[in-house]
């Protein structure tokens, strides 16, 4: 919303918004259907990246980047509850059957959303720490599952999910990130996601996640139609922390999306200057 205010202020262009998957945003882009991805997450699109940026070299990563991370989580009252301080302990059938939340006596553990590059791997470490076996891993759309984290809060109830910044979970809960072997390239492997069987096995992930980079990618035609839009996203450049702070103006204090991107861009002049100068 702030990019698309913001390019039809200063550039008087037409801007429209789209919702789709990592998937279908990249293939677009390849198809010149669609022209910016604000948010593209590193490695969790690795695959895409390996694709589009660096093999058919249709679309463009800008190098500015907002530093992230990635982890599962408990709150502090399950970690006290439970004793929990390893992601590895999930693989334990006792101590899975304390994150039981449906009753049927397995642990239930939020892996993240539809469509996120970060699911499909959530699966995959599932299956290298050996908690697919002990845990009902769900995937689901993120306002659902953080309502149940809410829930499960207000009940005392034991929880873990999937957790990340930049991001305002973690202003809002009381939050431990389950300890992990810090990450090492040669035991994270993955084989991206298809409909042909056996990517899940061949994939191998149990070390803790890298530091994420949050990329702003375009389509390469955008250079040719319309370069100004391309060198102003190259000049773009939003900490975690402020891209923090505006999910829990969004989705904390529900402040609605174009209305809150008007008062930024208002109250940031000079960031916004910045982007086009």
């Amino acid at each position: 919303h702030i990019f698309k205010l913001a390019l039809e202020e200063r550039l008087e262009l037409e801007v429209e918004l789209q919702d789709a998957s990592n998937e279908d945003v990249f293939r677009a882009m390849d198809a010149g259907a669609i022209h910016i991805h604000p948010e593209a997450w590193l490695p969790n699109l690795d695959h895409l990246k390996r694709q589009y940026v660096d093999g058919e070299k249709s679309i463009k990563m800008q190098p500015n980047g907002a530093t992230g991370t990635q982890a599962l989580c408990v709150t502090q009252d399950t970690a006290e509850r439970t004793g929990i301080t390893a992601l590895k302990q999930l693989s334990d059938p006792e101590m899975a059957a304390k994150f039981d939340q449906d009753g049927d006596g397995t642990g239930d553990l939020w892996i993240g959303a539809e469509g996120w590059g970060s699911t499909p791997i959530e699966e995959i470490r599932a299956r290298s720490y050996g908690y697919d076996r002990t845990m009902n891993l769900k995937i689901l759309d993120e306002a659902a599952a953080l309502s149940e984290v809410d829930a499960a809060i207000a009940a005392q109830q034991n929880i873990a999910f999937f957790c990340y910044t930049p991001h305002h979970m973690f202003e809002v809960y009381d939050l431990v990130t389950l300890k992990e072997p810090a990450h090492n390239p040669n035991q994270w492997i993955i084989v991206p996601p298809s409909p042909t069987p056996g990517w899940l096995e061949k994939s191998s992930t149990g070390v803790a996640w890298q530091e994420a980079q949050l990329h702003i990618s375009n389509a390469a035609s955008l250079d040719r139609g319309h370069p100004a839009v391309v060198y102003m996203l190259s000049n773009v450049s939003l900490s975690t922390e402020l891209l923090s702070e505006m999910t829990y103006a969004l989705a904390v204090e529900n402040q609605e999306p174009a209305t809150f991107a008007a008062a930024w861009i208002e109250q940031n002049a000079t960031i916004v200057d910045s982007w086009f100068h």
